[in-house]
Formats: structure tokens, sequence, C-alpha cells
């Protein structure tokens, strides 16, 4: 009798997960439930799952709304039933047409409407009409018979008490984005919609039998037993899994030929031995049936070389060394040692992973491609669900109870402040940590891409998004539930800097770059002496303060440290104190005492120390005796892949039992379980390391060899751990000259010509692209301008956008002031239409000449437009508001920190960035990154009693008091005070 139950799927809407749904169900006495979310299937495989486990009978089905009235209620009978449903459902969000008033003949479903909608009056077969309990007395008045006939119950369940009703209220006060006050009983369900016990219902209805009777029959009827594992996924490649073996077969050996087969590889037995492991690995594939899964995943990276975009295979695919003959990677798993049990192991039932990275701007083709290829009723990306939590909670509750943005703010800002908060700030947090985890609204997951065998509608709903792209309604966890596996198609900055610096070096100096041949740029000298001194501003992954401290630390300078570095830098190595303890026994190696036999042997490469995900996997293994499979469930559960359940703790409880039976003493289990633990959610997988240490190489080259190209293709791909202003910084001390937008030579980017850098019209924050664009193509067409009458009559352009070119200099080339050139405008722009006033001629006319008086420029006149327009200057702040000279003889430079080490010193630096976190007793402490007036970058550290007497001020100078550290030979500046210059 419950056909229409919803969960917080049911979008701000609803108010129970789907565990606290069935839990209401089994103490309600419901033998069957039936799941119908409104316009979503998202939890639609947990629910069974529950059910089951519960002793309950599930049936699946959705609720059809239109403008948040119901339509109908829609049950599928058979798992055929449930695709007809989602079918109806993702027809409307992919084309954008609204659901129909009645829904279209559809087997294997029953249909059931409301009795407040509009009832049809012809109703076939598997059509029903919902009757509330509180209905009943109206039933002989106003229910023509033939419908009486047709009724089944309809005790909908969306709360479970009244607290739950005023949590609804205000999930759709959010969803209307209405104050609480206006929210009118049509905008809410009935407060009836919450439990009510199996007999109690059977009781309301026992006057009226033949309604209990249908709806037993309804529910009889469905049976949704749901196809679920792997064999959902797309089967094969080529039509056949032969076939398919066959080919991953004949690639794999033609890859290593080209891998492998130089003379020196074939007299060091590399050659017989890769043969050999891929042998070794096909046979695994074969047993585990992932060959159409390597296949397709080749398959895109076919497309994208075919099409010229560069792609980055990672994740624990590049362990594999088919993965590697194929081109899936660029990872040798020989040369690192890498085991391909890390990716596929025989204790494993879920699919492996490939991360196939490409430039932000070439991903939506790829997956486009994906799509057309496999078929869109096939073929989706996968949901992510946006959350209601923290912060985004309470401001949300705040507009619902109707406070300015000024006091929900404060309490946001100020959560200890109680005595300043407005007085529904208690009630505000009460319901705010309510909602914390519900479901928002559906996204996108950042990659996953699922290919199923059969339409996905057997599994799901499709929503379109923005981008034009379906989804699914699940995401990864209940993905993984249906047994689906995903093809993970990610974007990253990094190697569209590779793309356009290669480009830029063609049109700029007339020279190919080969960014391919990876050994021979592993091997460059200047390469490795830019990695060993930490000079990576720009390089994918280890352009951070922190990760190029590390470099010069470890005195970094081949791919084998780099890839160990790349790893140790992440937070669980990091906050275990292990990253330390590695730099103290990469230098001083013999000095290791390792804790276990199983740590040297295991982890001997990396001199005890656990850096790699691979290396908890051995650990548990080998020290602490757990299964395979067993430890790579923990490894993924502490990586964030796979739900933890109970899990975590039945393995944590055998891990301690395992250590007990063989001896170790508490201490030596508890000391191995922390470094275990503190991997938690941050650790790479070896491979993963590997395959960004190969980017990171490739950058390094194009830094080494073609500083400004590199620099321009950072700026212009956005999105680096610095802001514009700092790589201009950088590619000025190249021996770049730096411009402000021109009309005569700036492109829509950043564009370089020769040693020339001009800044792109898309940095002028307020300049329309349009019009960017437009200056752009008429250049093109018809040359350079040559005066501002010049430039009005081939470009049309509102007052407001010309004031913004005038201002940043864009007409410099004019030789006239910002002052002249705005009172030319003024003299050649009609004030009523806003535009040029001239008709253009045949012939080009000179403007008119107007004698002006002498117009003074205010100081500083210029870097204030830049700063307003741009968001920063073009000139360094050392010469915009230079110190008293007897301050900058007191202070010293980066350069000469190391003659100064456990001495208090003093500097003048540019703030660059800073990095806060908490210490121990909870305080907080930042590190600060800065330039000095030589244009080096130093770093401060700033403990909480000094960052409290001089906090930071937002950018500019500052004179800095403290003391240098030397810390593996890298120096930085303990700070004790903190003074601005002041402008």
């Amino acid at each position: 009798m419950y056909i229409n139950c919803h969960s917080y799927y049911s979008l701000r809407h609803g108010t129970l997960s789907p565990s606290r749904l069935v839990e209401l169900g089994t103490a309600l006495g419901a033998e069957v439930m039936a799941l119908t979310d409104i316009n979503n299937t998202s939890a639609t495989i947990e629910f069974v799952n529950l059910c089951h486990r519960a002793g309950i009978r599930p049936i699946a089905g959705i609720d059809f709304r239109r403008d948040h009235k119901c339509l109908y209620i829609g049950l599928a009978q058979t798992q055929v039933g449930f695709a007809h449903l989602t079918r109806l459902l993702s027809r409307s969000s992919l084309s954008g047409t609204p659901l129909p008033d009645r829904a279209p003949l559809l087997p294997d479903t029953h249909i059931i409407y409301p009795l407040t909608s509009t009832v049809p009056q012809d109703l076939r077969d598997n059509e029903w009409v919902g009757i509330r309990p509180g209905q009943l007395n109206r039933l002989h008045f106003s229910v023509p018979k033939p419908i009486q006939r047709r009724l089944v119950v309809l005790s909908p369940l969306t709360f479970a008490d009244e607290a739950g009703f005023n949590l609804h209220r205000l999930l759709r006060a959010i969803d209307l984005n209405i104050v609480g006050g206006r929210l009118a009983d049509r905008h809410t369900a009935p407060r009836t919609d919450r439990p009510v016990a199996a007999d109690q219902l059977r009781d309301a209805f026992a006057a009226f039998p033949h309604i209990l009777n249908n709806t037993r029959t309804v529910t009889d009827s469905c049976h949704f037993n749901p196809k679920t594992g792997l064999t959902l996924n797309r089967q094969t490649f080529t039509g056949s899994k032969e076939g398919d073996l066959t080919l991953l077969e004949k690639l794999a050996m033609r890859g290593c030929e080209g891998r492998y087969g130089s003379p020196h590889a074939r007299n060091c037995g590399t050659d017989k031995q890769a043969k050999e492991r891929i042998h070794k690995e096909l046979q695994v594939i074969r047993k585990q049936d992932f060959g159409a899964y390597f296949l397709i995943s080749w398959d895109i990276i076919r497309y994208a070389r075919s099409m010229g975009y560069r792609h980055v295979g990672r994740g624990s695919g590049a362990n594999s060394i088919v993965a590697y003959c194929i081109g899936l990677t660029d990872v040798d798993p020989i040369e690192l040692n890498l085991y391909f049990e890390r990716f596929i192991n025989p204790y494993r039932s879920s699919p492996p992973d490939f991360d196939l990275d490409f430039s932000w701007d070439e991903r939506d083709d790829i997956i486009d491609y994906i799509i057309k290829r496999y078929g869109p009723e096939h073929t989706a990306m996968m949901a992510a669900y946006s959350t209601f939590k923290g912060r985004s909670a309470i401001r949300e509750v705040g507009k619902v109870f109707g406070l300015p943005k000024e006091d929900i703010d404060r309490i946001i800002r100020e959560p200890a402040a109680a005595d300043r908060h407005h007085p529904l700030a208690r009630n505000i947090h009460h319901y705010a940590r309510q909602l914390e985890g519900f479901p928002n609204h559906l996204s996108i997951h950042a990659g996953g891409i699922l290919i199923a065998e059969q339409p996905l509608y057997n599994q799901t709903a499709l929503q379109q998004m923005p981008k034009g792209f379906p989804i699914t309604h699940f995401d990864m966890h209940h993905a993984e539930d249906w047994g689906l596996h995903k093809y993970d198609i990610l974007s990253q900055r990094g190697l569209g800097h590779l793309k356009m610096g290669a480009e830029l070096v063609r049109r700029n100096r007339g020279e190919a770059v080969n960014l391919d041949d990876l050994e021979a740029i592993k091997a460059d000298e200047q390469v490795k002496a830019l990695l060993r001194k930490g000079r990576c501003m720009g390089c994918f992954y280890i352009e951070s303060p922190a990760m190029r401290g590390l470099l010069q630390k470890l005195g970094c300078d081949n791919y084998v440290h780099l890839v160990a570095a790349s790893s140790i830098i992440r937070p669980g190595v990091a906050k275990s104190g292990m990253m330390r303890e590695y730099i103290q026994r990469f230098h001083n190696p013999r000095s290791v005492s390792y804790p276990h036999p199983a740590f040297e042997a295991q982890l001997g490469e990396t001199f005890g120390v656990m850096v790699y995900q691979e290396d908890v996997m051995k650990i548990l293994h080998h020290f602490a005796g757990l299964d395979l499979d067993e430890s790579d469930v923990l490894r993924r559960i502490m990586s964030g892949k796979k739900a933890q359940h109970d899990t975590f703790e039945h393995l944590r409880r055998k891990y301690l039992d395992n250590c007990r039976q063989r001896g170790y003493s508490d201490e030596l289990t508890q000391e191995v379980w922390r470094q275990v633990e503190s991997f938690s959610g941050y650790s790479f997988c070896k491979a993963h390391s590997a395959s960004f240490a190969v980017e990171s190489f490739q950058s390094l080259y194009l830094k080494a060899h073609y500083p400004l190209e590199f620099m321009v293709a950072v700026i212009n791909n956005f999105g680096g751990f610095y802001s514009t202003e700092h790589y201009l910084h950088e590619a000025r001390m190249q021996g770049a000259t730096i411009h402000a937008p021109c009309i005569n030579h700036s492109q829509y980017l950043t564009d370089l010509i020769g040693t020339d850098i001009y800044l792109g019209f898309i940095h002028l924050k307020q300049l329309e692209q349009q019009t960017a664009r437009h200056i752009v193509n008429q250049r093109t067409i018809s040359g350079h301008f040559r005066s501002l009458d010049d430039f009005l009559q081939r470009v049309r352009i509102n007052p407001e956008q010309l004031d913004i070119l005038i201002r940043i200099g864009a007409f410099r080339f004019t030789g006239k002031s910002k002052q002249e050139l705005m009172w030319e405008k003024s003299a050649l722009l009609d004030p009523k239409e806003h535009h040029h006033s001239t008709t253009p001629s045949l012939f080009a006319e000179d403007a008119p000449e107007y004698e002006l008086p002498e117009l003074e420029s205010p100081e500083n006149d210029v870097v204030m437009d830049q700063l307003e327009l741009l968001g920063f200057t073009l000139t360094s702040p050392f010469d915009l508001w230079p110190p008293d000279e007897h301050i900058r003889q007191s202070c010293i430079k980066a350069s000469a920190f190391s003659n100064h080490i456990r001495k208090q010193i003093r500097i003048i630096g540019a703030y660059v960035c800073r990095k806060d976190l908490r210490t121990s007793n909870n305080k907080i402490m930042c590190f600060g990154t800065w330039i000095d007036e030589d244009g080096l970058f130093f770093d401060t550290v700033h403990f909480p009693e000094a960052l409290r007497r001089s906090p930071f001020r937002g950018t500019g100078l500052y004179i800095i008091t403290g003391t240098v550290t030397e810390d593996f030979g890298v120096c930085s500046v303990e700070v004790t005070k903190m003074e601005k210059v002041e402008r």
C-alpha cells in the first residue's frame, strides 16, 4: 500500500534518506514499498538493496511532476517497465519538452493518477486512480462509477513527523527561492504525507474492499528484480570477446616493438622481459574479461591522436605494460618496477580505472566522440550529488528566514560571536544541521563516463546538462552497486600549456618541438638544473612553493626521484611526518633502520617510507597478513573510492588481531597503522605520480629551452597556482618586455612577438568578448589602425568600452595622452547615437585638428588604471612605492640568506601568496611567498603569535623582520614582525 514513497532524492522536497525510508517501512509493517522519487531515479538500486536486506519487496517507480504538480505516478512491473518509465522522463529532459498530461501507453507499468488531478475518463488496463484516506468521504458524491472501480490506496510518505514537515517546508522555500512566509499550501505536500501503519490503512479502507484488492493487484504484479553486475558494461569492441583479445594482443606486441625495440633494450633483456609480462597480463585480462575495457580506452586515444590532441594516461592503469604498449600511458612499468596487481588482480571484483587527461579545451570534443561512437542511449556522463553543507546550508536557511545578506555573512564569518548574531541564528543553525548532507541538485562527475551494453534506461533516467551532454541520475557509488564501471575522461590545464607552448615556438621561432622523446627530455641537463634548483614556476604539478622547496631539499634531478617527490608532497604523507623522514633517509640511506623486515623487502626503494598507495597494500599484506583483496579494499576506502559502511572497522580489527597473533608489540602495531591511516584520501598510486612526473618533465623542457613561449602558454591557459601578474614577472625575469593591451598588436589571448609580450584583451575585466574579437577581426581584414578616428570608422563600440581601451593605453601608438584621446573621443562620437558620426567614405579623411590646453596626468594615473582594469600593474611595486632609502639599506636580499643563518634580518618583499593551516592546538599559522627587489622568490613562516601581532594586509610591499632558518639547504625567514609599506 506504500506505492508513493519519497526519499530526499526528491530534490528539495523529500526529507528521508533511502535507509531511513526503509527503516520506517519496517516499523510500519510494510511488505511492499515503492520508491517514487519526484522526476528522479538516483536511489533506485540503493533502495532495492536496502529493501532486500529488510525483507521488504521493492518496487521501482517515478513520481512525474510538472510545475510542482503531480501528473501521475509510474510503477514498474519489471525492469523493462522501469526502462519505459525512465525513457519517458529522459525524453522530456533531453528534448526540453514538458511531460504530457497523460502518460503514453507504457508496457509493463502501472500508471496511477492522483484523484486531485485531471483523471482520464477512458482509463487503460494499466491505469489507476489513487485515493487518500482523507478523500474517502467524497467517494460517492464526486467520483464517477467507472473511476471508482479503478481506485487504489494512495498514502504518500514524504516525512516522518511534524519536525520533518517543517524541514519539508524549508526545502520547498529553498527550491522556490522565497522566504518562508510566502509559502502557500499549494507549494508543499499535505501534512498527512507521513507514516501510517499498514493495519490502520486497512482499517481506513475496510468499507471499500475493492480498493484494497486493486492495490494488492497492482503491487502483486510488480516484480522488480534488476540485473546487476559487470555484464551491464559494453562487452566487446570488435563484436566478439575472442576478437577483442586477438586485437589487443596484436596491438600490445606491435607497441612493444616501438617501446622496447631498440638494440639497447634487446641487449639488456628488457625486450624479452616486456614480452613475458605482456603475455602474463593478457592472461589476467582474459580471465577478468577486461579486453573490451582496454580496447575502448585505446579507441578513445586513437581518436584524440587523429585530432592532434595530447593526453596523459594516469591512475593505476599506468601499472599495466599492455596499457603502456598500446599508447594509453607514457609510464614504463618496467623502469619503475610497477606491479600489475595494483591495477587488476584476481581478487578484485570491481573493474579497473584508467584516468585519461586531455586539455581543458579539447575534452568536450572527446566526450562528444564517445557518445556518438557508442550510442547516446548506451553512453552518458555520471552524476555527482551537490549536497547542502556547512556555510551553503546556513546561507540557504538564512534566506528562507528572511535575513539580509549582512546578517547571514556575520553568522558565517564569526561563528563564535553569538552575541552579535541575529536572534534567529540558533534556529538557522538547527535547520542547517538537519540539512547537512541532503542532495541539493545533480551535477556532473569530474570525468566519469559509462558505456553500457544495453540502453542505460534499464538502470536510470538521463538528464540533459547545459553543455549538451546527458548524465545519469546516480553517482559513482550507485554505479558501482549496479556493476557499471566508468571511463574517466578528465581535463587539465597543464596539457594546454604543452600544446600552446609548442605552437608558439613554431610560430615565434620556426622550430618544431618534440615533446614525445621522453628519454631525451629526462636526460636533458638544462631540465635537470631547473628541477634541482626548484625553478619550476608554471610547470605542471611542481610549481607550488611547497613543491619547489621540496625539490631543492632533495636536490632532485631525475625522473625516479621526481616520481617519489610528487607523492610525498601529498597531505597524507606530509601529515604523518614521513615526508621529513623521507628527506633525511634520502640523504643518509645507510642510516635507515627498518622497523620490520617487511619494510626493507617491500619499501627499500623509498627507504622504508610508505609513499604510494601500493605501499599500503604491500605492508597490510606482508606485515599484517591481510589478503590482497582485503588490502586493496582498504586502500580504496582510504583513497575515497569506496564507501566505508562497516568494512573499514572490520578490516582494522583484523589488522590488529593479525599483528597480535604475529607477536608484534602494541607500539609497533599502532605506529604502522598510524602511517597507513594517514594516507586516507590523499596518497597517489605510484603510476599516478609517474604520469604526473612525465608531464612535469615536458613542462620543464619547454621552460628550459623556450621560457617566454612557455610562460605565455601558461598565462593563456589560466588555472595555474599563481596569478597572471606573477607569471608575467617570471617572463620579465627571462628577458621579456611586457606591454599593455594594444589595438594594433594584441590578440584576444596574450601574444608573443620575439621577446615582446602583448597582454590579451581577455585580461581587461570589463571589456566585452564580442568587442575584443571584433577588433582583432577588423585588424586581420584591413590591417593596423592608423588613429582613433580610423578605429571608430571600422569598429562599432560604445563609449564605455572605448574608455576602457583608452585608459589602458591601447591607443598609445598615436603618441597622445589619455586626456587628449578622451577629448578626441568626445568630438568624434555622436552623443545621441553613441557611435562614430561620420559615414564611411571611399577615401580616407584626416580627423579634424583640435587645439587643446596642456593637460596634466595625476601621479600614478596609469598605474591606477592598470590596477582597476587588469587587477595588477605592469610596473614593479619596488619602482612604484620605493621604501625609504635608509630602510632599504638596512635590508638584505634573498640571495644573501645563506650568509645569515640563525641571524635576525630585515628584507623587503612583494606579496605573492600565502597558505594557512592550523597547529596542533588549533591556532592559525601560515607560510608566505614573496618576491624581493631582485625578483627572486623567498618564503616565510608565520607562527600564530607573530601572525596575530603582524597580520597580512593584502597585496603590496612589506618590511619583514625575522630569523633566517635553513632546512636541508633551503632558507626561509621565521617572521617576528611585518609592516606593510604605505603608499
